[in-house]
């Protein structure tokens, strides 16, 4: 069985080290880049499984890096972590809008940054292991059949309702914003798209009616699926 690979953008070769140490101790192949333009590098020669990226980098800073990723076909659906020693709201808010899957900040547990690695993983391991139903309660949503149902009843949705709540199932617990909401159902970006997602999580809710409820809007971000637990 082929092992997981990490790609580790920092540029503070200390850390940079500690971060491999952990990341090989949990099983996971790892590669590290000291600067913006060796990652890329790194992924011309292997895509990794997930990225952990410093914000402040030498050459690019980690926010550019995301926003590249992230308008690539290539490397679009590659998770990141956002790794940094700027906690601001600012800084943790510009990173999920671009479409970064988490954000951790210096100084950090490494047994913590683990686990969060861990979880992106297993929040993505429905599609990696060809899962084919996402439940949530009494919601089921079957990739194949292109179909939902809530307690067996089946609920009508457009096929662009349909995709964004797949989305949304495959990230559960993980905040997703708008834009990268946009590209990954709709398939591109345009004025005024704040509106056009915003309308179809409304008529969403609506015809999840009860279940409306796991669709939590993030003020200023987007939107996300409660845990299970929250239901």
């Amino acid at each position: 069985m082929n092992r997981e690979s990490i790609l580790i953008v920092e540029d503070e070769e200390d850390i940079a080290g500690l971060i491999a140490h952990h990341m090989e101790a949990a099983g996971f192949n790892v590669i590290v880049a000291y600067d913006g333009a060796t990652a890329f590098k790194e992924m011309e020669k292997q895509l990794p499984d997930l990225i952990l990226l410093d914000l402040m980098l030498p050459d690019t800073d980690g926010i550019e890096i995301c926003k590249m990723l992230k308008q690539k076909e290539l490397t679009r659906n590659i998770p990141v972590i956002m790794v940094t020693a700027k906690g601001e709201e600012v800084d943790r808010i510009v990173g999920l809008q671009l479409g970064a899957d988490d954000y951790v900040v210096k100084p950090f547990s490494p047994r913590e940054l683990t686990l969060r690695v861990k979880g992106v993983l297993k929040r993505l391991s429905a599609l990696r292991e060809g899962q084919k139903v996402l439940k949530l309660g009494k919601l089921a949503l079957d990739l194949d059949a292109h179909t939902v149902a809530i307690g067996g009843k089946r609920i009508d949705l457009t096929l662009t309702e349909f995709n964004l709540l797949r989305e949304l199932l495959l990230s559960k617990g993980r905040v997703k914003s708008r834009e990268t909401l946009l590209n990954n159902v709709w398939g591109y970006t345009f004025e005024g798209y704040n509106r056009t997602v915003d309308t179809h999580i409304q008529r969403l809710r609506h015809k999840l009616g009860d279940h409306g409820k796991i669709i939590v809007t993030v003020r200023g971000i987007g939107y996300m699926i409660r845990e299970e637990e929250q239901l």
